[in-house]
């Protein structure tokens, strides 16, 4: 299993309650993209919409730029593969206030293109205070401890 694309900011401002994994509805040129890595999961988002979900606001810059069709749209949304009973679910939890779905990473899997995705809080900003402050109180203990 190899990471093509992560979104290390969802960690940083969400609260992962729990996380699925879904195939995505690709053409062969956005294959390719992605399997160079230049797939961008910043800003994304997923919605479930007449009992279908679809990735929101994720990129995929064309493979070949000067052989790529007139229509292509790097931003257009992606339909996004699960069961009955997983859409469900997250149609019954997504309503729930506060709660939605953010990307987390694109990764292969047996030569197949995934997306982990998670069901999201946000966090508030001292919760992120928080985080800041216990990551430096533990390196500078590591720094110390390294130094006897």
């Amino acid at each position: 299993m190899s990471i093509m694309s992560q979104n290390k900011k969802a960690y940083y401002d969400y609260e992962v309650l729990e996380d699925f994994e879904a195939g995505i509805v690709l053409t062969g040129q956005e294959v390719k993209s992605i399997r160079n890595g230049r797939m961008s999961l910043k800003g994304s988002h997923i919605i479930i919409q007449e009992g279908e979900v679809f990735l929101i606001g994720s990129k995929i810059p064309p493979y070949q730029p000067k052989n790529t069709p007139k229509d292509y749209d790097p931003g257009r949304k992606r339909k996004l593969l699960l069961t009955k009973k997983e859409i469900r679910y997250l149609t019954g939890k997504s309503t729930e206030g506060g709660l939605t779905l953010i990307p987390l990473k694109v990764y292969t899997k047996n030569r197949l293109i995934k997306l982990k995705f998670g069901l999201c809080r946000g966090k508030k900003k001292y919760d992120k205070r928080k985080k800041i402050r216990d990551r430096e109180i533990d390196k500078n203990l590591r720094r110390k401890i390294k130094n006897f």
